[in-house]
């Protein structure tokens, strides 16, 4: 069932109609390959036909949504190669920046890092705190990119990511997310240090090895294995199958 928030201050309806179902997308809550209507978002919102129509057509550009003539609309399916493309992305450029990190970072994002974690702990012993869990890590990473001025690259990264963060959010609910916690602390300690060798090691542990696990979701005996298009076929970075 969708969640409606309400309205942020100085929010039009268009961009109000796209925030909130973009959100119940990709926190599951609008579930992958859920048939929705144009009427019914419309009422939910309490809002004309017009913009949520208008939305509809951006995420379906966004590969969030599939149209299909005198059939219906759906919420798109997750998709490998969309998942491939984006672990390609931010196996690459999450190197890169946290490379950039031990050389410099600065004090206060540092402090920003930290305080992030410690929410992340407070997570810990909770139950159903996946989407809480996983919007502090998609933050301590955003943190990364901000410090190092490069907010648009992470833009560019949340925008080809919607398919892999939702496998991600999917990873995360099915398991602990302790070990991540762990890895990000390494992280920290390896900012604080300089530890620029200990980069790439980390980046493998922290993006790759958790998607060694991820077609487990996927297959046919799975819960979740209506979620995914037929075809998929999860990639390692670097690693073709």
């Amino acid at each position: 069932m969708m969640i409606v928030s309400p309205k942020l201050p100085g929010e039009n309806n268009k961009d109000y109609a796209y925030r909130v179902i973009k959100e119940n997308i990709m926190s599951l809550k609008l579930q992958p390959g859920q048939e929705i209507s144009e009427i019914d978002l419309a009422v939910s919102l309490q809002l004309s036909r017009t913009p949520v129509r208008e939305v509809l057509a951006k995420l379906k550009e966004e590969h969030l949504v599939d149209v299909y003539p005198q059939v219906g609309t759906y919420v798109s399916k997750i998709t490998a190669q969309l998942i491939n493309e984006a672990a390609f992305m931010r196996f690459t450029l999450e190197r890169e920046i946290l490379s950039l990190s031990c050389d410099y970072f600065p004090v206060h994002e540092l402090l920003e890092l930290k305080k992030n974690v410690a929410l992340q702990e407070l997570l810990l012993n909770e139950d159903a705190k996946a989407l809480e869990f996983h919007k502090l890590d998609t933050e301590f990473h955003h943190i990364f990119f901000r410090a190092n001025k490069k907010d648009h690259v992470w833009t560019s990264i949340t925008r080809l990511s919607t398919h892999y963060n939702r496998m991600r959010l999917l990873f995360e609910m099915e398991r602990n997310f302790d070990e991540a916690i762990v890895q990000h602390k390494k992280m920290i300690q390896m900012i604080e240090n300089k530890e620029i060798k200990q980069v790439e090691m980390i980046v493998r542990e922290h993006i790759l090895e958790p998607m060694k696990h991820w077609p487990e979701l996927y297959q046919v005996e799975s819960t979740y294995t209506h979620y995914f298009d037929p075809a998929s076929q999860i990639e390692l970075p670097g690693k073709p199958t």
